[in-house]
């Protein structure tokens, strides 16, 4: 057991191991103890075995124990894992001294029914490689054989499968070393292919071999070498088997590696016998498939495997080829034709390394360029770099010869494309290929348009070909290329080529620069040796650097095309110059018009090869050539504008060397227009005949005009001659003139027309035809029909009007009218759109009718605003000829009209500059024009006349401005801002307000007259519009207004005609605004008006009670016309004016809003009216005369008035206009009209009436009626006077009541106010008077000195006392004297009850008993509720003086009250014993002497005695004067509500 504990020591080392018989002994006892011992213990003895055996030489007797006692230890233990791998290794490392040893172990009796060992199996499979182990290859292959029919288990499968490896490859070796080493094995060739044989049968028979797993893999390894070893014969046989599985195998995932290893190995195994059999060959198209799948799987460099799986696939194709060529040619062919990329690159592979392997006949040349075609065609992206390297292995196999190698060069050189999003790698191969092409061909390409996009690379490959081939002396002449013309591009095509792609010089980048490059290496270009026009070269050497120079100092952005365009021409003429030769300029120009006609397909590049052509053919010095190439140009196709413009462009290059010639042959060219007989156009079919004349007419127009613009004035010697031909080419047009070609001949001649316009040179020059081509275009405006507008005819002939109008002569103004009517009645005459959209037969159709009669209303604006510029003043005029249709029944016409007249008013409000005065001579005509269509029932023409209002005004501000600075005046600030249009939509009273500044007195009658016409206008927003203009005018202007009389006349009429409600009640506004303005003027003209009026009269004077100004103005002059006539001496004749007026009040006052001016003027008007009443009934009134009839409203009859009663119903609206329905209620009920309607009864009726008026009236209001009678008390005239003094008699008590009244009023403002300290002490002044006055007999005065003192409460805060105040009534006097007394003792304001109580006393001489009585109350109220005793005797002796100074009053009640009094305040005094009262006297003296104070110290009700004032009218002084002020608020207040004198009071009572 030693050797045992040395594998436990931890000190055991490899030296220390001695494989001897004794330590052999040893480990066979450890390893039979082995299952006693640890794994570990076991792999570290093993491990040290396995070190000392190779390190050792053993033995064979020790070799054969050891490998006896491992084997027993697998068998026996069946280790895992390390273990099993480490027996392995031991059993290895025995083999490797005694192979032979290790081998015959598979053979023990004991594996004859049972798997060996598998790390047994492993060491054999390994050990079979060794040197010594051939001898052992039969008899292993015969066992394994056997065992192979026993494995069933993955691990024992893979454990056979390497003994079976290690055999098959063995075999392989030695079969492959010849017959020497055939000896050294144990096994004939021939049996060894019968176990090969076998050997597949058995892996085909036992084993399933169907899925992907290590197992199949293996399998598949070992059956590839087994191909090697079975018969041909019989492995022919097994082709079909063989191919089925590894197509399933396939299907299975198996790893792509071994499936081609296999499949490789099968063809070549089969290769080898001389031929592939019928069996491969019938199934050669499934072998190909497999091997194409192969191909297909992505290579991953770092993968062994995948590497090999490419390789060992391309190498059975390659096998198969040999084998079978055309088929496999023809099946790798169908592959390309398939949509997977994936298979075509393979194919592409396959063909890349197959075919170089292969003759390369015709046939096969034929197939292989056939199927890059096909895939050139398909283009597919992933195989686009696989297909350039086989077609790079083509061109080295000559493959371009044949027709279809232009195929391939046109696909490389699209692939090499600057713009191509191809890969770096992909572009460098196109490179490489293209630059086996020759010069002369890659040139060619260079130059061919289709490979436009691919010229960059091209350009440079060729480029650096002839700069190689001129470094090697070998200079690039391309005049040979005339040898071939067929094959190789000329020299005039490549020069015109390369200059064209020098045109967008940054086209991808390097365009220009790679144009010029080549231009430069390749000069000259021209001939066949540089001796000959060295000029080209030596004008290139200089010339093409500075052009690149030029492109690297400037970028895409920063160039100036123009200027790059130029220095291109300029090259290019210089070029031709210094070839100077005419047969070569002339194929130059040839190619240009080539080029022109079938090559060029981008607009700008067409344009620069007209210009092109012009500067080659300007340098032709032969006029000859030069008539005969641009005879050619103009008959060079011309169906574009584009192209049209280019002819134009060219001739005018030519001209500027060549005028005379051009022109000639432009003219020999329009005859084609009017003679007959030479002309092509009617060669043509008769639908096309027009469109070419138009065509035609086009190129020769636009060439006069590019000419013009050229020619820096020569041209205008020859103007004369082509105006006239213009004008004979439409007058002798060979065709029909139909719509389309005015139109074309419009547009052309437009266009001349234009240039010739904008020449500065033209103004200097006279144009006779000018007149004749302007009224020929008003002939063709007259001939479009108004009911449609299908074409464009009247639009350009006004925008040719509109720009031929600068040049000399300028129109007249009689012509300008003409050209105006004839415009509007032509475009504003057409149909709404709404109508014209009807009769389009699509929408497009409709939309573009719409769009063409909108360009057509721009035209006509533009032509307006032509004129306007040309002629300012004429403006005025302009818009009067649009009156027609601005007052049109259809709306359409109306909008286009106001439409015009707002654009044309814009755009000169917009000038910003009037230097040239525009004068509006008839202003108010035309504000009425536009104002009234402000409210149009169609809302955009109230939109667009609010527009062209606001413009006007704008205009008028302006010059109104210019004016003032030109005055030196300051500009008016927010002016501008005060008005727009949206201020102006729909307002017409805006639109009078703002230009009522500008009218004259003409104006503004002008435009009320005008105005008037409206009134009757079909349309009631129209006639409103009128009203309300006539409305605003005369509310602004109105006493600026002249020709009353007609106004009212007109006015009057049109008002009898019954107009639209809404018109009449403004019209009837503007009649009042006006009687207003003008009273002195109006009302007398309506009052001669016969009595009675009708409705339109009397609708007109109740409309002058609508407003107050005119209201008041009217009745002051009513009633100065009653005052006046009735204060001369009464006639016995009825005067008929005093009559009218009372018939005016009745309509006048008969309304609700005449009432605020009623008032104002009440009093005077209502005895104005009172007086004149008295004058009627002392008339001899006829029986049944009516003067006023009024309506009672529908259904029943107008009720009529005769002078009398019209003077009484005036009587009573004055009271109902003034608010004062109580008075008419109360004269109702006394009978005061019918008293008032006799001579005899009529001052007791106003006696009557006066006590209504007292009753009812405001005492403000009889105030004023006293002030206004006062006035007239001793009038001269006896009806006046006596009328005053009735009113004076019934108003005795008014004025106590108003003073009253009117301080309780002052009182409630100062309450608002908060009065301060010297203001309070004014109003407790107020306290006392009031409180008396509260005992008045008079429930008037009652009631007023209560309202005042409930404010005066509020005032002074002795809220307590409100409602006693408030609720006070004759009745109740004493109750609220005695509460009043009692709070003001309870304030405890001595000093104030006092001052109360010493203002009283001056009312206990009142003359008025009632206000003695009530001081004597107040004063005994007032101590009752006092502490007497504790008040200075003196005091109490001036009470007791005052109250029995009225112990003799007359008054016996008083008296007695005064008894009570003085009773009652001895009783407060509280009087005792004498002795009582000298004992408290005597105290008091005490106190005085000692010095001491008494216990209470007496109050002081008085600061000062007051004396006794024995003057009553002092008396009468003090009670008025604490009222003036009062009054005088009063008078203040009405005055700011009334407008009339404030009443003054003084002493009124004397």
């Amino acid at each position: 057991m030693s050797f045992v504990v040395m594998v436990g020591s931890s000190e055991i080392t490899d030296r220390n191991l001695d494989v001897s018989e004794k330590n052999i002994k040893d480990f066979m006892e450890a390893l039979q103890v082995a299952g006693q011992l640890s794994a570990d213990n076991v792999l570290q003895t093993l491990k040290l075995l396995k070190v000392k055996i190779l390190n050792n030489k053993m033995a064979t007797p020790r070799c054969q124990k050891v490998t006896d006692i491992i084997v027993d230890y697998m068998k026996t233990m069946k280790p895992e894992g390390e273990l099993e791998e480490l027996c392995t290794e031991v059993l290895l490392a025995l083999g490797f001294q005694s192979p032979g040893i290790v081998i015959f172990k598979l053979w023990d009796r004991w594996h004859l029914n049972n798997l060996p060992p598998n790390g047994l199996l492993v060491a054999v499979g390994r050990l079979i490689f060794c040197q010594g182990a051939d001898p052992y290859i039969g008899v292993t292959w015969e066992y394994i054989l056997h065992l192979l029919r026993m494995a069933q288990k993955e691990d024992d499968m893979l454990a056979v499968c390497h003994v079976l490896k290690g055999l098959v490859i063995s075999a392989r070796k030695h079969l492959d070393l010849g017959t020497k080493n055939d000896e050294i094995m144990d096994i004939t060739q021939e049996a060894l292919s019968i176990k090969a044989y076998l050997t597949l049968r058995v892996l085909f028979n036992r084993w399933s071999l169907r899925s992907n797993n290590k197992v199949t893999e293996e399998a598949l390894v070992i059956i590839g070498h087994l191909f090697f070893l079975i018969p041909p014969s019989k492995l022919k046989n097994q082709v079909n088997r063989l191919t089925r599985w590894l197509m399933t195998l396939m299907s299975a995932k198996v790893a792509p590696f071994y499936i081609s290893q296999c499949i490789f190995q099968l063809i070549d195994a089969l290769a080898l016998s001389g031929c592939g059999g019928i069996n491969l060959e019938s199934q050669l198209g499934n072998i190909i498939g497999m091997l194409f799948k192969q191909l297909s799987e992505t290579v991953e460099d770092s993968n062994h495997h995948s590497v090999q799986n490419h390789s060992l696939a391309l190498k059975a194709f390659y096998i198969l080829t040999k084998l079978y060529n055309d088929r496999v040619v023809t099946l790798i062919r169908e592959n390309v034709e398939s949509k997977d990329p994936a298979k075509i690159v393979s194919t592409i592979q396959i063909f890349t390394d197959v075919l170089q392997k292969v003759p390369q006949t015709e046939q096969l040349k034929n197939e292989v360029m056939h199927s890059v075609i096909i895939m050139i065609q398909e283009d597919l992206k992933p195989v686009q770099r696989a297909l350039l390297n086989f077609i790079e292995m083509l061109i080295q196999h000559d493959y371009l010869a044949p027709p279809q190698g232009s195929i391939i060069i046109n696909y490389v050189i699209k692939l090499s494309e600057s713009d191509c999003s191809n890969e770096e790698d992909i572009q460098l191969t196109c490179s490489k290929i293209l630059q086996m092409v020759t010069l002369p061909k890659l040139i060619t390409l260079v130059c061919q348009p289709r490979n436009t996009l691919a010229f960059v690379p091209l350009s440079k490959m060729a480029t650096k070909m002839a700069l190689r081939a001129r470094s090697l002396g070998q200079v690039p002449y391309l005049s040979s290329f005339h040898l071939r013309p067929t094959q190789f591009i000329s020299p005039q095509k490549l020069l015109t080529h390369l200059v064209m792609f020098s045109l967008k010089p940054y086209r991808e980048g390097e365009f220009g620069v790679s144009s010029l490059r080549l231009l430069y290496a390749l000069h000259p270009i021209t001939s066949l040796h540089p001796v000959i026009n060295s000029n080209v070269g030596q004008l290139w050497m200089t010339e093409i650097p500075q052009m690149l120079q030029m492109l690297d100092d400037h970028t895409e952005k920063s160039l100036n095309q123009e200027e790059w365009e130029g220095r291109l021409l300029q090259f290019s003429s210089q070029s031709l110059l210094a070839i100077d030769d005419d047969s070569w300029l002339e194929q130059l120009i040839k190619v240009v018009l080539e080029r022109i006609n079938y090559f060029s397909d981008d607009d700008e590049e067409k344009a620069f090869l007209y210009k092109f052509f012009g500067f080659t053919l300007r340098t032709s010095r032969n006029i000859k050539m030069v008539q005969m190439m641009l005879s050619a140009i103009l008959q060079t196709v011309h169906e574009e504008l584009q192209e049209r413009e280019g002819i134009a462009v060219a001739l005018s290059i030519v001209s500027m060397k060549h005028l005379k010639v051009t022109l000639d042959q432009l003219q020999a060219y329009s005859a084609i227009l009017t003679d007959k007989n030479s002309s092509s156009i009617l060669k043509l079919m008769k639908e096309h005949q027009q469109r070419e004349w138009g065509l035609v007419c086009n190129i020769i127009y636009l060439s006069y005009s590019k000419i013009i613009s050229e020619s820096k004035g020569a041209i205008f010697m020859h103007l004369d001659d082509i105006l006239a031909i213009v004008l004979q080419h439409y007058r002798n047009c060979i065709v029909e003139k139909d719509k389309n070609l005015k139109l074309e001949y419009l547009d052309a001649l437009t266009k001349l027309i234009n240039i010739l316009s904008s020449q500065p040179m033209a103004f200097q020059f006279k144009f006779p035809q000018k007149i004749e081509i302007v009224t020929f275009m008003m002939e063709l405006i007259r001939e479009e029909p108004l009911n449609s507008i299908s074409s464009s005819i009247r639009q350009r002939a006004m925008n040719f009007i509109t720009n031929f109008r600068k040049l000399h002569p300028l129109t007249e103004v009689e012509e300008r009218t003409e050209l105006l009517q004839t415009c509007f009645q032509s475009v504003l005459c057409l149909p709404s759109t709404e109508d014209l959209q009807k009769e389009a037969s699509s929408s497009q159709e409709a939309q573009a009718t719409e769009d063409l009669l909108m360009e057509t209303l721009q035209s006509l604006l533009r032509l307006m605003e032509t004129l306007i510029v040309e002629m300012p003043s004429q403006i005025q005029y302009c818009l009067e000829h649009l009156n027609i249709w601005l007052n049109s029944q259809n709306d359409n016409e109306r909008e286009r009209a106001m439409w015009c007249a707002a654009r044309i008013l814009g755009f000169t409000a917009k000038w910003n500059n009037f230097g040239v005065e525009i004068k509006f001579s008839r202003l108010g005509c035309l504000v009425r024009l536009l104002a009234m269509r402000c409210q149009d029932p169609v809302d955009n023409i109230c939109f667009l006349s609010s527009q062209a209002v606001y413009n006007l005004y704008r205009i008028l501000l302006l010059q109104k401005q210019m004016q003032r600075k030109k005055q030196g005046l300051w500009e008016e600030e927010g002016k501008s801002e005060v008005y727009s249009a949206n201020v102006f939509y729909n307002n017409t009273f805006e639109i009078a307000k703002a230009f009522a500044e500008y009218f004259t007195e003409m104006q503004l009658t002008h435009l009320v007259l005008t105005a008037m016409e409206g009134l009757t206008d079909s349309k009631a927003t129209v006639s409103l519009a009128a009203a309300q203009l006539m409305s605003a005018v005369m509310k602004e202007r109105g006493r600026d207004m002249i020709k009353i009389e007609e106004i009212v006349e007109g006015i009057v009429g049109r008002l009898n005609l019954q107009l639209e409600p809404n018109t009449q009640e403004e019209t009837m506004r503007a009649m009042c605004l006006l009687a207003g303005n003008n009273t002195h003027r109006v009302v007398p003209m309506l009052l001669n008006k016969t009595l009675p009026w009708d409705r339109t009269n009397l609708a007109l004077w109740k409309a002058f009670g609508t407003r107050r100004e005119t209201t008041i103005s009217v009745l002051q002059l009513l009633i100065g016309i009653l005052e006046k006539l009735h204060s001369r001496e009464e006639s016995r004749e009825m005067a008929f004016q005093p009559v009218a007026v009372t018939c005016a009040l009745c309509e006048m006052l008969s309304g609700s809003l005449c009432q605020e001016a009623v008032q104002e003027l009440y009093p005077r008007l209502l005895l104005a009216i009172l007086h004149h009443l008295y004058w009627v009934i002392e008339q001899n009134v006829p029986q049944k005369m009516v003067v006023y009839n009024r309506e009672e409203g529908p259904g029943h009859k107008s009720k009529p008035f005769d002078p009398t009663s019209c003077a009484l119903e005036v009587v009573k609206l004055v009271f109902m206009a003034a608010a004062y329905e109580g008075v008419v209620v109360y004269a109702n009920q006394h009978h005061c009209w019918d008293l008032l309607s006799s001579p005899k009864f009529y001052y007791i009726g106003i006696m009557d009436l006066t006590s209504g008026i007292v009753k009812n009236c405001e005492p403000a209001i009889l105030h004023r009626i006293l002030n206004l009678i006062r006035n007239i008390l001793y009038s001269s005239n006896y009806h006046r006077r006596i009328l005053a003094r009735t009113f004076y008699a019934q108003e005795r008590d008014l004025v106590k009541i108003s003073a009253t009244s009117a301080l309780g009023h002052m009182l409630h403002r100062v309450h608002k106010f908060k009065p301060g300290a010297i203001t309070r002490r004014e109003i407790y002044s107020f306290l006392v008077p009031l409180l008396l006055s509260i005992q008045d007999n008079n429930t008037e005065v009652v009631k007023a000195c209560g309202g005042a003192l409930t404010e005066w409460t509020k005032v002074i805060g002795w809220s307590s006392l409100t409602q006693t105040f408030q609720h006070t009534t004759l009745s109740d006097h004493i109750q609220v004297l005695e509460e009043t007394c009692k709070y003001l003792v309870g304030t405890k304001k001595i000093q104030l009850v006092g001052e109360f109580l010493s203002q009283s006393f001056d009312f206990l001489t009142s003359p008025q008993s009632f206000l003695r009585e009530a001081a004597i109350n107040f004063i005994g109220l007032t101590i009752k509720r006092l502490t007497m005793k504790r008040i200075h005797e003196d005091d109490v002796e001036l009470l007791q003086n005052a109250i029995g100074s009225l112990r003799n009053d007359p008054v016996e009640s008083i008296q007695s009250l005064v008894t009570t009094t003085l009773k009652n305040l001895d009783e407060y005094l509280n009087p005792e014993s004498i002795s009582a009262t000298r004992m408290s006297q005597l105290s008091n003296n005490i106190f005085k002497v000692t010095g001491m104070k008494t216990s209470e110290r007496k109050k002081r009700l008085f600061k000062t005695v007051k004396q006794e004032r024995d003057d009553d009218d002092n008396q009468k002084k003090n009670i008025w004067n604490w009222l003036r002020g009062p009054l005088n608020s009063l008078g203040n207040w009405h005055n700011r509500r009334v407008k009339t004198t404030p009443l003054i009071i003084g002493n009124s009572d004397k």
